[in-house]
């Protein structure tokens, strides 16, 4: 079997989980090549080993830092062709979607966005899609060069394989596109201490039935009690009643998560777009001709001010 490039996504090294996820896939394809730019090759390089990275391509230079995206797509395009994998594989973030679709143009390649599983094929790696806001699911593979694959966050759950992990330096050669967007300042976002809403296993988010900003106080509070990010329907952020980081639907995030929990939201396809394809789907709602109903697992028909409160308190005295 051939090698396949996974761009690892991290913080100075601290390795996420959709990168994990990318080389328990990237298995099933091939030997997994993790591609590490920036800091911290050496302490991301045994996480990416015990996950089945067979070899770490390492380079730290100042311009990934400095510029926006297009010296990252310098090296992975110097290391796809190093290397010549059966498929590059990149996180499904703004940024990684960015890079791949930059890269795919680079080795004249297909590219596939948003897959949500892969296999191997006989004409190359198969990516399940799900699409037209979920009402289908496709599969697809590319036709033209080293197939350019963005997956989705929880599409796969990380499993170790330790492999060699042997770090090597990748030498870059940037390009003159590299130094056109210059990043001027950073300010740190402030942490809620709640997971990365593409990135959580549980979501609850809150819709326009919340009817105010200090009302998510109550899908706060059952997220914390669940590990949960929260989420909130275009409505509820268009409102100002939350910030529009954590918009789940068309025009914001998509997740997919183990749970989803819909509080106060109708259900319209613009927010079904962002969450169908997630595991299960639990609703509460006043209204039950409510569209969101026709999707959920699980829904509870009932003011979701008396039933969040009570559902936290008992998930609350379980843990206890």
């Amino acid at each position: 079997m051939g090698e396949v490039l996974v761009y690892v996504d991290h913080v100075d090294g601290a390795v996420r989980k959709p990168t994990l996820e990318l080389l328990t896939l990237a298995r099933r394809l091939g030997e997994p090549v993790a591609v590490h730019l920036g800091a911290g090759a050496d302490t991301a390089a045994p996480v990416l080993a015990e996950h089945g990275a067979t070899r770490v391509l390492a380079a730290d230079e100042p311009e990934f830092a400095d510029y926006l995206v297009v010296p990252k797509v310098d090296a992975l395009e110097q290391a796809a062709k190093a290397v010549n994998p059966v498929a590059v594989l990149v996180p499904s973030s703004g940024e990684g979607k960015e890079i791949a679709a930059r890269l795919a143009v680079r080795l004249g390649s297909g590219i596939i966005t948003d897959a949500i599983d892969l296999e191997a094929g006989t004409e190359g790696p198969v990516a399940t899609q799900s699409v037209f806001a979920a009402a289908f699911t496709t599969k697809s593979h590319v036709t033209k060069g080293t197939p350019v694959i963005t997956v989705k966050p929880n599409s796969a759950t990380p499993e170790a394989a330790p492999a060699a992990g042997t770090v090597e330096q990748l030498a870059v050669t940037f390009s003159e596109g590299a130094t056109g967007t210059k990043v001027v300042s950073r300010t740190p976002r402030e942490s809620t201490g709640r997971p990365e809403l593409t990135e959580a296993a549980i979501v609850v988010s809150g819709g326009r039935g919340m009817g105010a900003a200090e009302n998510f106080a109550v899908v706060e509070a059952l997220a914390d009690s669940l590990g949960a990010a929260v989420g909130a329907s275009r409505a509820a952020v268009d409102a100002g009643w939350y910030p529009h980081s954590s918009q789940v639907g068309q025009t914001g995030k998509q997740v997919s998560p183990q749970l989803y929990i819909a509080c106060g939201i109708s259900g319209a396809i613009q927010h079904r777009a962002g969450m169908q394809t997630s595991k299960t789907i639990v609703a509460v709602n006043k209204d039950a001709e409510a569209p969101t109903f026709d999707l959920v697992d699980y829904g509870v028909v009932g003011d979701l001010f008396q039933v969040l409160p009570q559902l936290t308190e008992e998930i609350k005295a379980r843990k206890g």
